[in-house]
């Protein structure tokens, strides 16, 4: 596709991930944000507004309210859709599922994200995994912020013969910055209660012959998720192998405590140095300081920026589902510049 045709994207839920959504793709050259759907009359309209955004009320119900408000709508969800080659869902979890109906009369392609299970598209989507499975199909479901990170570190370690058997244990944000005063928890710790938790089998909807285990606590905290790895290799290798291997992926940054980088604040801060739109880490951010090798055993621990991570998951996808772009690593490309993933060091 050229800079002259451009994928026409809508974008429903103008949330935590659908703002950030239409960010990205209001930067691609390939792409044209024709406009975003929610239901809310507040700030979070407005700052699309502000955008030069076109508005449209999800609910025609809420258009009522949204214009009493002071916004400019534009019209109804039909009406977005009508104007627009794809649609990235980025409502509510549980919502989406319900959108979905709408989105198959119409006959539009269609993105959901993690919050929705792998049934709902019967397919998962992580670009360095499975870009080529996804061309050409009519849906498919960016998974969630943690299931992106460990299909990302593991691929890596994959692509360069060093998996065999992966065990983690996440420590989860409570919830998001911007609403932890209306809900989270305090002065406790909550753990999932199954292992494994969901996390794993949802890495094994993009790649099933991932040997993964994955076990999860909620956290006091809204910053980031936090993840610690034991991975048995099928060799022996060295630490300079293994960081390599993380090396080759773009999306995964290696940081190091001995940079002053030794919490998740730490590294937050860094991402608004650089100028980062509301501080997005992009990448794995993976201390390189921290891993360890014994043998044929290797031990490591990253940072997962849950509100940023899926962005340059879902543009590629938009790609691979209208058919831009075939090749996955010129679209990863592609969406790395435009955001200016990989491009900051520490080190």
């Amino acid at each position: 596709m050229t800079d002259e045709k451009q994928i026409r994207v809508a974008v429903n839920g103008y949330g935590v991930i659908g703002k950030r959504v239409a960010d990205a793709v209001a930067v691609q050259k390939d792409m044209e944000l024709v406009g975003v759907a929610d239901v809310v009359a507040d700030w979070r309209a407005r700052m699309a507004i502000s955008k030069g955004f076109a508005l449209y009320a999800a609910d025609p119900d809420r258009a009522p309210a949204m214009r009493a408000g002071g916004l400019v709508v534009t019209g109804g969800l039909d009406d977005l859709l009508a104007s627009a080659d794809i649609v990235v869902d980025c409502t509510p979890k549980k919502v989406a599922v319900r959108n979905v109906e709408t989105y198959r009369e119409r006959g539009i392609r269609f993105i959901v994200h993690g919050g929705e299970k792998h049934e709902v598209t019967g397919h998962s989507f992580v670009a360095e995994a499975n870009y080529a499975s996804t061309i050409g199909r009519d849906s498919t479901r960016v998974v969630s912020c943690n299931t992106t990170s460990i299909v990302r570190t593991l691929t890596a370690l994959k692509d360069a013969g060093l998996l065999g058997s992966a065990r983690g244990t996440l420590l989860r944000r409570a919830t998001d910055p911007w609403e932890s005063h209306l809900g989270g928890i305090m002065n406790t710790l909550v753990p999932e209660p199954e292992i494994p938790s969901h996390q794993g089998p949802d890495a094994q909807s993009v790649d099933p012959d991932l040997d993964v285990i994955t076990m999860a606590v909620k956290v006091p905290q809204t910053l980031a998720h936090l993840h610690y790895w034991s991975v048995r290799m099928p060799r022996k290798a060295s630490k300079d192998e293994v960081l390599e291997a993380f090396r080759a992926s773009s999306r995964i940054a290696l940081i190091r405590m001995a940079d002053g980088l030794g919490a998740l604040n730490a590294v937050k801060e860094m991402m608004a140095d650089f100028g980062r739109p509301n501080d997005s880490l992009y990448e794995v951010a993976l201390w390189e300081d921290m891993l360890k090798v014994e043998g044929d055993e290797l031990f490591y621990a990253y940072m997962v920026d849950n509100q940023a991570i899926v962005i340059p998951e879902t543009i590629d996808a938009i790609r691979a589902l209208t058919e831009a772009e075939r090749d996955g690593s010129v679209s990863i490309a592609r969406t790395n510049a435009a955001l200016e993933v990989g491009t900051f060091t520490a080190t």
